[in-house]
């Protein structure tokens, strides 16, 4: 027998995902009133050396809340993704007007004038009066609000992620904090952050990196991470063949200087990497009725471009500006038209912004 719930007075939203858009939108909904319901699939996040630039006040403008005793969860600067999202998370919990769920998979989505609603995989309907798509580049959310063009496409190539603490290594430090080499067909992006207790002082840090690899696009489709160009999920360490990690770390040695080298083959040598196949997606609507996306569900571009999770931040913003105020359910579509009015062009251009690279980097693409 499935359950129905339903919305609340206050007025009710539905976010499906719990990654750093879901969470960024969940508090903004929340400081304006509405009563939230997060839906995750997954119950563990992990981002292996990913990093994040993370703007002043983030958490502050999310909340409208000044961090307590001066000390703000999430530091601006370059950030650790698990650490943006542990901070994001905590004030999550920490508000009474979000409940998180979890693992629970969302299958479907729908409609009609006065509501809108999910179904999970057990038959459950949960219902509010906007649904939120935070679901990132494999959106099945987006499969409602743009049915026509419901998948992301693979951009041809996979990033190499892996985090180690500075101490691990013994090679000189880098001059600057972050480096950016090429080498034959690969780039790498490498880079210092604080370490775990937030320390940035020389030797404490951690160093996280990102290699770009259009070369073992046959790996990604035999492991079925991507299927008929379409992006399915990351590769984890236990995916990736040993002759595949041997490869990279000979290669690694050749090619690229310490403390870089060092501390990817580091990583290698633990089982500490992650690859993320990368996927594009150029929006040209936001909003069906009573339902939006965000953040990759709405757009997804290359990580080169630096700026994919201040898109998703400004996107979840957007939509409580949009919202803030709108005490009549009945003109929550209204609402949300002014959220993609607000939000789509500046999602297309940061799209676009990342093309260049994609084309020029995997010039033969997804077909490779």
């Amino acid at each position: 027998m499935t359950k129905d719930h339903q919305p609340g007075t206050r007025g009710s939203a539905i976010v499906v995902g719990a990654s750093l858009a879901g969470l960024m939108s969940a508090l903004t909904l929340s400081r304006i009133g509405l009563r939230v319901t997060m839906l995750e699939r997954s119950t563990r996040k992990v981002r292996t050396g990913a990093a994040l630039p993370v703007s002043d006040g983030l958490l502050e403008r999310l909340t409208g809340r000044r961090p307590r005793q001066g000390k703000d969860v999430i530091p601006s600067g370059a950030q650790a993704w698990a650490d943006v999202h542990a901070g994001l998370s905590s004030a999550a919990q920490a508000d009474p007007g979000i409940s998180l769920r979890s693992p629970v998979r969302v299958t479907d989505v729908g409609q009609d004038e006065r509501s809108a609603w999910v179904v999970t995989d057990d038959g459950e309907f949960v219902r509010a009066d906007l649904v939120v798509g935070a679901d990132g580049h494999a959106s099945v959310v987006r499969r409602h609000a743009v049915p026509e063009a419901p998948d992301a496409t693979f951009s041809g190539y996979v990033i190499w992620l892996g985090l180690v603490d500075e101490c691990e290594i013994r090679a000189r430090p880098w001059p600057s904090d972050l480096a950016i080499l090429y080498e034959r067909d690969y780039c790498l992006n490498a880079y210092y952050l604080p370490g775990a207790d937030g320390s940035v002082a020389q030797g404490k840090r951690r160093i996280g990196w990102g290699w770009y690899d259009s070369g073992r696009n046959d790996l990604l489709r035999a492991r079925g991470v991507v299927t008929d160009d379409v992006v399915q999920r990351t590769l984890r360490a236990a995916d990736v063949p040993d002759t595949t990690f041997d490869e990279l770390a000979d290669e690694a040695r050749e090619i690229w200087p310490n403390p870089w080298r060092e501390a990817i083959v580091d990583c290698i040598s633990r089982r500490a990497v992650i690859g993320t196949p990368i996927g594009e997606y150029l929006p040209h609507r936001l909003v069906s009725g009573r339902v939006c996306l965000v953040g990759d569900a709405a757009h997804l571009s290359s990580p080169m471009t630096g700026s994919g999770f201040d898109a998703s931040a400004q996107d979840a913003l957007a939509l409580a500006d949009a919202l803030g105020g709108n005490g009549d359910p009945g003109s929550i579509s209204y609402a949300l038209r002014r959220y993609e009015a607000a939000r789509l062009d500046a999602a297309r251009q940061l799209v676009h912004s990342g093309q260049s690279f994609n084309n020029s980097f995997a010039p033969r693409g997804a077909s490779q």
